[in-house]
């Protein structure tokens, strides 16, 4: 099941997405939510993000093709920042351009873990009862700030100007990630194409682990790191992240 968040003639909705129709439902998305009745034309719907994420944790070095390329050794532990959530953008929307002083924007192609219940603490064997469905992401990166300043990694700004936190369109509850492929074009040219099984740690992997760390509650999505193919974009390029069985995140970064 498809489950989307979206605008339609200024008044938000929330449904399923069921051919070019979204299926209206009502109440809480995490809690046995149901439907209206009403249909309406996915043409006429602005979207949102999937859902509101209290925040969204990314990791670092979670695939095996780019640590390899890059001399990177296994991670030990799941390596992770936050991204703050004044960052979150939907499907659709334009990725502002920052200062020139910040330097080079990179995109980042990944997959989205949604949480759909409270974890804090949960054994592998039951982390995947709390994982609601996954989404596509696009977790970009002002590169060059992360190591401008020696004395300390700027991961935080760099991951978190507005508009640098893109997921969506959907949230799929019924995906197999083992089996799934990312892709991302770059202005209509292939830039990333990976195996998500090529990860180091596992979406129930990562939920269990960083659940020892913080309490995850509804809502809030983890972002399953990237392999090879990030570089930067031009104002104006258009960025499109492609996940089987999930569907197709775009965004233009800047107007160009």
């Amino acid at each position: 099941m498809k489950w989307l968040r979206g605008v339609h003639a200024g008044r938000e909705v929330f449904g399923l997405l069921q051919g070019d129709e979204v299926v209206v439902h009502r109440g809480d998305l995490f809690d046995s939510p149901s439907p209206t009745g009403e249909r309406l034309p996915l043409a006429g719907l602005d979207w949102l993000t999937p859902c509101r994420p209290s925040k969204m944790i990314a990791l670092w070095n979670n695939f095996a093709a780019a640590a390899e390329k890059n001399g990177w050794s296994r991670p030990a532990e799941p390596l992770y920042f936050l991204k703050a959530p004044s960052s979150f953008a939907a499907h659709g929307q334009a990725i502002p351009v920052p200062n020139p002083e910040v330097g080079r924007v990179a995109y980042e192609g990944e997959l989205a873990i949604v949480i759909g219940r409270r974890a804090k603490a949960v054994p592998v064997d039951q982390a995947p009862s709390h994982i609601f469905g996954y989404s596509c992401a696009n977790d970009v990166t002002a590169m060059e700030l992360i190591a401008r300043d020696p004395s300390f990694a700027q991961w935080a700004r760099a991951k978190s100007f507005d508009g640098f936190g893109v997921f969506g369109p959907v949230i799929e509850t019924e995906f197999d990630v083992a089996a799934a492929t990312l892709r991302t074009t770059v202005g209509g040219r292939e830039r990333q194409n990976y195996p998500l099984a090529d990860m180091f740690f596992t979406p129930v992997e990562l939920v269990s682990r960083l659940s020892h760390d913080m309490t995850l509650e509804p809502g809030d999505v983890i972002l399953c790191g990237t392999s090879l193919g990030v570089l930067p974009m031009k104002p104006g390029t258009a960025v499109e992240v492609t996940i089987d069985g999930i569907g197709t995140l775009a965004n233009v970064y800047g107007a160009g």
